[in-house]
């Protein structure tokens, strides 16, 4: 099959050796810098992502995504959410709405033998939770399904449970934040023992600060009315959805005294540090293949200034301006093309393998039984290999322009 002159001449010209050693290391420069850049790019992104990935799922798989809570009108005694299976019923949930679960939630105290630790109280009904979530993937001992009404049992963190020298079995005291009652000796915390039930690890912080228990009981610790709950919590296929989610529920309840928050109000900082800092890597490893991408520049004016006979004499011949231009834009890209071809493959290769590979040089980033979490985003990956072409083909087309300006008459007339 016949190829067209210009891609015909253009990688005659990229493969040829007859050009001065100085330019061809030039091109091999190029093409080994947008490689590093390529391959740099897609293993950091692919990292980062893995690290947003997870917090996302170990974070926001237990904390409430999008919550449904009354309007507190006091700071002493929470208000409780009353009627709220007539409320889900009513409310028309979108379709990033997985599931909807009623919880109660306070803050308080946890004791141990001799330690005190403050910790998020949260109340839930084992046989309304999702059937699916990280935290009955996360349970070390027991089982969700452990929490039954009126036994008082509650499930820990590990980390709680080494720092409170509590086991499976044992009894701890809960004190709660709400819920105290006025007497004629003065106020009476809202506390009792629990049993525990079961201890579960997510690899967050969360481990150190939640404490699970039957709805029912902590509701009654809280002096809750019969078949009150604090709120409603929702369960969303994409956490990063909860904006858009918030607004459709809110738009629902403006005529009741009901408030409608997500996550991002208690954990958005962290997340945007997160995406803050894998915007900063991409800037600065975008600026290794700019500048790789840029010395394209350089590698065809060298080949221009060596092929100058080369691009009169084909114009004497009648090659037109057109095609030289498109001719010297092709061969401007060939290292790019090259560079980029390589670094998206070595860049999948090793994100991939990641983990085998710092094993294999005895690197450790986490401690044993702990992966560095890595998620390669194709749609990331196809927009850095755009960019880089982009880039490649930007930096050609002035210098090629230039030189199908070129007057044959001008560099024949002294050959």
């Amino acid at each position: 099959m016949q190829r067209p002159l210009p891609i015909f001449l253009a990688l005659r010209y990229s493969r040829s050796r007859s050009r001065s050693t100085f330019t061809r290391f030039i091109s091999h420069f190029v093409a080994a810098g947008i490689t590093l850049g390529v391959m740099a790019l897609i293993i950091v992104t692919s990292v980062m992502n893995g690290f947003e990935n997870e917090l996302k799922a170990r974070i926001l798989g237990i904390a409430p995504q999008v919550t449904i809570t009354p309007q507190q009108i006091s700071t002493q005694r929470p208000q409780a959410l009353a009627e709220w299976q007539q409320l889900k019923q009513e409310v028309r949930w979108p379709q990033q709405v997985q599931h909807v679960s009623p919880y109660v939630q306070s803050e308080g105290i946890a004791q141990g033998h001799s330690q005190l630790q403050a910790v998020l109280l949260q109340g839930v009904y084992p046989h309304l939770e999702p059937s699916q979530n990280i935290l009955r993937e996360s349970m070390l001992s027991g089982q969700i399904e452990s929490l039954r009404a009126g036994e008082y049992r509650l499930i820990i963190g590990r980390p709680l449970a080494e720092l409170l020298d509590a086991h499976v079995g044992d009894r701890i005291r809960i004190t709660a934040a709400a819920g105290q009652q006025h007497t004629p000796l003065g106020v009476m915390p809202a506390q009792r023992q629990f049993r525990i039930s079961g201890i579960f690890e997510v690899g967050a912080d969360i481990d150190q600060q939640l404490v699970l228990m039957h709805g029912d009981d902590l509701a009654r610790l809280l002096r809750y009315p019969p078949e009150q709950v604090s709120g409603l919590r929702l369960w969303l296929d994409d956490a990063f959805q909860s904006a858009s989610v918030t607004q459709v529920v809110q738009a629902q309840l403006t005529d009741r005294d009901l408030v409608v928050q997500d996550w991002q109000q208690r954990f958005g900082q962290l997340f945007a540090a997160v995406r803050m800092e894998k915007g900063m890597m991409m800037i600065m490893l975008g600026l290794i293949i700019i500048v790789a991408a840029f010395n394209a520049v350089s590698a065809l004016i060298m080949l221009i200034q060596d092929k100058r006979s080369d691009i009169a004499i084909l114009q004497t011949l009648g090659m037109a301006p057109q095609r030289i231009y498109i001719t010297l834009v092709l061969q401007g890209m060939y290292s790019g093309v090259v560079g980029v071809v390589l670094g998206t493959v070595l860049g999948l290769v090793m994100s991939a393998s990641l983990n085998q590979l710092l094993s294999l040089f005895g690197i450790h980033v986490f401690s044993a039984g702990m992966a560095l979490p890595v998620l390669i985003n194709y749609v990331q990956v196809l927009q850095t290999v755009a960019a880089a072409l982009l880039l490649t083909l930007l930096a050609t087309l002035y210098p090629a322009w230039r030189a199908a300006q070129i007057q044959p008459a001008e560099i024949l007339r002294y050959e």
